[in-house]
This record gives structure tokens, C-alpha cells and sequence, in this order.
């Protein structure tokens, strides 16, 4: 419960199983990362590039700050692209629906497999929902 979420950005996408159709095995690896400023530390942007993700993430205003102080030093600023970034609206929505499952809005739960557990179960009721 202690934990932020940004720290946790390298193992949530080792855990990315996505299925394809027919024989195969399941692509691990997103097109694209869209995140908050929250998401932009060092760690995770390269991690990113270390695995050939493409990433649109904001920068906080302090990076920017401390990126422009350092002169030529400071280096480039990432790649920014706000029509991609607006797309994020459908994960915040997401987010949202799993709220309505009150053990993972409050995060009641102690453990993280137990975490994982409601929120797999907050999904499974919204899919049932859209079935019927």
C-alpha cells in the first residue's frame, strides 16, 4: 500500500501476455507506452528503450527545469506527441471501472497477490457485464 506505482512500471509490463490468433505464442512486447508524469523517471524511460518501446510520456515540470539549467548537457527532451498522448483517456476509464470494486479502489488488500486477485476479479465482472 506504501508502494508507488511508477517503481512498479518494469515488472506490470514483464507480466504483458497478449494472445494471438491462431498457434503461437502471446506477444510480450507493446507497440506503444502511454503514462503520466508520474511514469517519467530515468528507470523507466530506459527501460523502455531497452526493450523497443515507444513511449509518450509528459515531463514534469521540475525535469524540465533541471534538463534545460544543465545547459547542452542537459540533452534532448523526449519525444511528446499530444494527439497520442489524448488517447489515455481509455485507460483512465479503465482504472475508473475497476474503482467501482471497492477492495481495489481503497486497496484493503495487504499482499500483492491478493491486490492482483481483486483487481482480476473487478475484470472479470466488468466482462460479464458487457455480455449481457
Amino acid at each position: 500500500g506504501q508502494v508507488g506505482d511508477a517503481p512498479q512500471m518494469p515488472e506490470v509490463l514483464d507480466r504483458v501476455r497478449v494472445p494471438t490468433p491462431g498457434p503461437g505464442r502471446p506477444c510480450t512486447t507493446p507497440s506503444r507506452v502511454l503514462a503520466d508524469k508520474a511514469y517519467s523517471s530515468r528507470r523507466n524511460r530506459s527501460y523502455l528503450r531497452g526493450r523497443g518501446i515507444a513511449t509518450t510520456i509528459s515531463q514534469p515540470a521540475d525535469q524540465v527545469g533541471h534538463r534545460l539549467r544543465r545547459g547542452s548537457a542537459g540533452g534532448r527532451p523526449p519525444a511528446f506527441d499530444p494527439e497520442i498522448y489524448a488517447r489515455r483517456n481509455v485507460v483512465e476509464r479503465c482504472i475508473g471501472f475497476l474503482k467501482h470494486n471497492r477492495g481495489c479502489a481503497m486497496r484493503f488488500d495487504k499482499l500483492v497477490v491478493q491486490f492482483y486477485a481483486s483487481v482480476q476479479v473487478g475484470c472479470i465482472r466488468q466482462w460479464l457485464r458487457r455480455l449481457s
